[in-house]
């Protein structure tokens, strides 16, 4: 089960890493391909969603195994959401407004003086998440981080197994550029192409995906391909980073040092599971595990 914001949409596929047909014919996948472009994803929306799956695959008695890559509906999904004001178009776009005539670093000094603490979390070119922080901000005139400490309902019924990778760095960047060439090579920049024909509108959220950025420039003559090549790399590599910083904040999670492809990665993560099963199996509950 996906819990990834980019892998809910239809089409994205080569630069999401969705696992291939065949993978997804051998195992029930789910969290796949449950929006359409022009649609908006949000934590709360996969929440729903995603408690909706879990409660179908407890009654068919399977096991639910999330490969986690947006760790905030993550968090949604464990903690709970507490209830935010609804979106304001209008407060959006002034403050998109306001941050085009004013300039990178606008927002966030904005959010910084509303809510410092969101400000530490939300980077400073997350344009996207600094509205939406600020725009909660001043519609319920309490701090963001205020407003998700009250009124959680956390996920009841399940006990949840947590693993993490953490590879050493410079493998780990190895590996990104490694799959950024074999994403490309596997046609992305055509996946593009055709989304971009097939889409009402180039602004759709999903085009602001990391990768899928910086080759809808190229295909409108912004951007060369090694240009497009290089910015995606970097912008992975950073967002790795972000990554590791998120989920080393989460709590019992038991770290392998590796990648999940690695045959000994693999058996710690069994030998692992299997005496946490020995604990699980006296509680009445299903266990998850991700």
């Amino acid at each position: 089960m996906a819990c990834d914001s980019t892998q809910l949409y239809r089409g994205f596929d080569i630069g999401t890493a969705k696992p291939a047909t065949q993978e997804r014919r051998a195992v029930a996948h789910h969290m796949l391909d449950v929006l359409e472009s022009g649609q908006e994803s949000s934590a709360g929306g996969y929440r729903e969603l995603a408690l909706a799956a879990l409660n179908d695959l407890r009654a068919r008695q399977k096991l639910p195994v999330l490969t986690v890559g947006t760790g905030l509906y993550l968090r949604a999904l464990l903690e709970g959401l507490a209830e935010l004001p609804r979106r304001s178009e209008e407060l959006r776009e002034r403050l998109r407004d306001e941050a085009a005539e004013h300039g990178r670093g606008y927002l966030h000094g904005m959010l910084q003086n509303l809510d410092p603490a969101a400000a530490k979390r939300i980077a400073a070119g997350d344009e996207q998440k600094l509205i939406r922080a600020i725009e909660v901000c001043l519609l319920a005139s309490k701090p963001l981080t205020e407003l998700h400490q009250s009124g959680k309902i956390p996920l009841e019924g399940w006990n949840v197994l947590k693993i993490g990778l953490e590879p050493a760095r410079k493998k780990l960047y190895e590996r990104i550029e490694a799959r950024t060439e074999a994403m490309l090579a596997a046609g992305w920049l055509e996946e593009v192409r055709d989304l971009l024909e097939r889409s009402q509108s180039a602004q759709a959220k999903p085009f602001d995906f990391l990768g899928y950025a910086e080759l809808r420039r190229v295909c409108t003559g912004q951007m060369t391909m090694q240009e497009a090549r290089e910015a995606i790399q970097q912008a992975t590599r950073r967002y790795a980073k972000r990554q590791i910083t998120w989920f080393r904040s989460e709590s019992q999670v038991h770290w392998l040092d590796g990648f999940g492809d690695e045959s000994s990665v693999q058996s710690a993560a069994l030998d692992w599971l299997r005496k946490q099963g020995l604990e699980a199996s006296r509680d009445a509950g299903p266990t998850g595990v991700y």
